[in-house]
């Protein structure tokens, strides 16, 4: 199969490229290189340009008119940034991937994968949440991508578009071989953190938010390995078709996650565990838009994908690290 990756030289978006390729697939990058570098595109397709250009889609289809379907990853991420830049959060990720769904379906492209957030989920008791779950985004970043789900139900009723939504929770680690991984240099997620700590270039973690109702204080989260989450990508590909089939509907939601909840302190014990060695913390108010979290419940993708999470905690964080200490070679930066 032949698939679009929006966002293909980003951290998550060049990993799925590598796993489509594995998989015996040819991903298409479509990237305008805000944050991704441009290194992570290899010598694969690229096309350097925004998600809304309709004449640069209309030129890739033409070029690529056996395109099976878009993994749609291209976005601004960062919480706090879209508390501070909320226009620039809802105009690049709501309204410019309005014009490309729209122009997508115009070509006859209608199969799109979707990068959702567990981040919009309601706070539930249990803290495991289903998709059928409520959900209250706290964040312009969470509310984006809740308006994009909305927008892709609407589509997918009214339209040829066909949605896959997929809800990420905490992706973390490296490409097995180490040839990616997260690549911001100014961190802002909590592993690289921690993992830029451990190795020592930086001098302390900042542990923000311990007054959540967890059953320590801190933020929990669904952790899972980078490389299972790009594996799921390759399940929905393979399984579009099959997948609206079988839940009788023009789209759908579905979780992917490990399925168990860590809280921070959990995390820091484990990067601990794997590096052999305190990392230094300071204690901080919770960040602006930052909820206490969920995890996942991933009966579903497991139902109609057949994938679960199959690398363990360690093992990312170890990922993680090794990256961490490589990336200065790939990147030039720590």
């Amino acid at each position: 199969m032949k698939v679009l990756v929006t966002g293909g030289a980003g951290y998550l978006g060049s990993i799925t490229a590598r796993a489509l390729e594995q998989a015996g697939h040819t991903p298409v990058i479509l990237d305008s290189l805000l944050t991704g570098p441009r290194a992570y595109v290899g010598d694969r397709v690229f096309y350097e340009g925004d998600i809304a250009d309709r004449a640069l889609l209309r030129r890739i289809v033409a070029e690529h008119p056996d395109l099976d379907a878009t993994v749609h990853m291209a976005a601004r991420i960062v919480v706090p940034e879209s508390v501070e830049l909320p226009y620039e959060y809802y105009r690049d990720n709501v309204a410019k991937s309005l014009e490309m769904f729209d122009e997508l379906t115009a070509l006859g492209k209608p199969r799109i994968l979707f990068s959702s957030t567990a981040s919009l989920y309601a706070l539930t008791p249990r803290f495991e949440v289903t998709e059928e779950d409520p959900v209250d985004p706290t964040s312009p970043y969470a509310r984006t991508k809740r308006m994009m789900e909305q927008v892709l139900e609407d589509l997918a009723r009214a339209t040829d578009l066909r949605a896959i939504i997929l809800r990420y929770f905490n992706p973390i680690g490296a490409d097995p071989d180490l040839t990616t991984g997260y690549h911001l240099r100014d961190a802002t997620h909590v592993v690289p953190l921690m993992a830029q700590t451990a190795l020592g270039f930086r001098e302390s973690f900042t542990l923000t938010g311990t007054d959540h109702p967890t059953r320590d204080g801190t933020g929990i989260r669904d952790y899972i390995h980078v490389w299972d989450l790009a594996r799921a990508h390759v399940r929905a590909v393979e399984e579009f078709d099959g997948v609206l089939a079988t839940v009788g509907a023009p789209y759908t939601y579905i979780n992917l996650g490990g399925g168990d909840g860590v809280t921070v302190r959990e995390l820091l014990a484990a990067v601990e565990r794997v590096v052999g060695r305190p990392v230094p913390v300071v204690e901080a108010p919770a960040r602006p838009g930052d909820a206490p979290g969920a995890f996942a419940n991933a009966d579903k993708a497991l139902r109609l994908l057949g994938w679960r999470a199959e690398l363990s905690l360690d093992e990312a964080i170890a990922s993680a690290l090794a990256w961490g200490e490589k990336r200065k070679d790939v990147l030039g930066y720590a």
